[in-house]
């Protein structure tokens, strides 16, 4: 009998440690069901195909962004940059067209160019000056951020904006570069750089050593890996993608506001940390952050609907970012 008690004792909390895994493994799609149904009930129109794309819209830059920051997670790194790198790749492509007169692919190239430089400058500091990333990418935000805003002056940038010398600037958006914010183009670029990065995580020898070195870094030293090369592909491609979100947000708005990409960044962290929960994954994964920018984007969408005050957005999403982080590195340390 006295056997017998330790057996019964420990039943129930196996099957709550079951209930928690299940969570942890589905929580995030179970709530994105949710959600939808709470704001269909609320609101019939929440589940028009007009509502869902205009969702899609929404998410995408959010996603790009995200897919860079889930990179640089994959090597136990932060990219807190982004945001401003974002905004400097936007102001860079639209002023190419308007003050330069450039063609698409010139405008492009500077804008991906200039944020590459920023990440080669993130992953010196980092890998070779020992800088924690946090710190150095919060440096960084800053820095970029005071160089976009030196570089435009302050202003928005726009077609026929008056430049200092008080004319009017003749240099004109190319139409074809102003397709790519329209749908269908822009959630195309979207699910391209998310099915793109999960193969090259997922089924890639590259992608795999990114995992290891995320994992335990000594250990991939000792295993011949080359983690400071890896180390500083993971900033490179987290600063391209910030890039691609910017260009793509400039041709979606056609202008260059003045840190138009950090109201991303919150948003963008939040996709990648609830990304690691999702089927279970335990790691930062695209497939993940997609899932992550679709259930920010349902409840904003929705909130919206309801006619919730803009100014309580942050609110709920800054909810969710704490339960997807407690969520997250509970089940690590468990």
């Amino acid at each position: 009998m006295n056997a017998a008690n330790p057996i019964q004792k420990e039943t129930p909390k196996k099957k709550s440690f079951e209930l928690f895994d299940f969570l942890y493994k589905y929580g995030t799609i179970i709530t994105i069901l949710a959600l939808v149904i709470v704001f269909s009930v609320a609101n019939p129109s929440f589940m028009q195909g007009s509502n869902i794309i205009n969702i899609l819209r929404s998410i995408s830059i959010v996603t790009i962004i995200a897919i860079g920051i889930t990179i640089s997670l994959s090597v136990n790194g932060f990219d807190l940059s982004v945001g401003s790198v974002a905004s400097l790749s936007n102001a860079i492509v639209i002023s190419m067209f308007v003050w330069f007169s450039q063609n698409t692919l010139v405008a492009i190239i500077a804008a991906i160019t200039a944020s590459l430089i920023v990440g080669a400058l993130n992953s010196f500091m980092i890998v070779k000056m020992r800088i924690p990333d946090m710190l150095m990418t919060l440096a960084t935000m800053f820095i970029i951020q005071g160089i976009a805003l030196t570089y435009t002056k302050g202003a928005t940038v726009s077609q026929n904006m008056i430049m200092p010398d008080g004319t009017f600037s003749t240099g004109v958006i190319s139409p074809f570069f102003a397709k790519l914010g329209q749908v269908p183009w822009i959630i195309i670029i979207m699910v391209v750089a998310v099915v793109l990065v999960h193969i090259f995580l997922t089924y890639t020898k590259h992608g795999r050593y990114m995992y290891v070195i995320g994992g335990n870094q000594e250990a991939a030293r000792l295993s011949g890996i080359p983690v400071n090369k890896y180390k500083v592909m993971a900033y490179l491609m987290s600063a391209l993608f910030a890039a691609i979100g910017g260009i793509v947000l400039a041709s979606r708005v056609m202008t260059a506001e003045i840190n138009a990409g950090a109201p991303y960044l919150m948003d963008s962290v939040a996709a990648a940390f609830i990304g690691f929960s999702v089927l279970g994954a335990g790691k930062p994964n695209a497939f993940g952050t997609f899932v992550g920018a679709v259930l920010i984007g349902i409840l904003q969408n929705g909130l919206v609907m309801m006619s919730v005050p803009y100014y309580s957005m942050d609110i709920v999403k800054g909810t969710v970012l704490a339960f997807a982080l407690a969520l997250t590195y509970y089940k690590m340390k468990s």
